[in-house]
């Protein structure tokens, strides 16, 4: 089942645990059926391409994979640090993400 998840596609992220902890990248795709998300530059893996179009000679090439989100944090866009979400109504009656440690809306 899909839950509601405290990442979004777009978002600035810090890996918390794993090899790459303590790197920070953007989100470029989530998977929320799976709990995770695949992070620009972390978690990367070869993968060996038959010849195609785009590679007429195949090979192997680099790429990420997708890391689950309980390894992942949000960078609080004011403090630039990692912080936990929350979820409140603003001035609108719209819900909004916002970062715990500076009160401050994310996106």
């Amino acid at each position: 089942m899909a839950t509601k998840l405290h990442i979004k596609k777009g978002d600035n992220v810090r890996v918390l645990s794993g090899a790459d902890r303590g790197m920070e990248g953007r989100v470029l795709r989530v998977f929320p059926k799976d709990q995770k998300a695949i992070v620009e530059g972390i978690r990367m893996v070869k993968k060996h391409i038959k010849p195609s179009q785009q590679y007429p000679n195949g090979g192997i090439i680099d790429q990420e994979a997708p890391i689950h989100i309980s390894n992942l944090m949000v960078i609080d866009p004011g403090l630039k640090k990692p912080s936990r979400t929350g979820r409140k109504l603003n001035e609108d009656g719209k819900l909004v993400r916002y970062a715990k440690k500076s009160g401050e809306v994310i996106k």
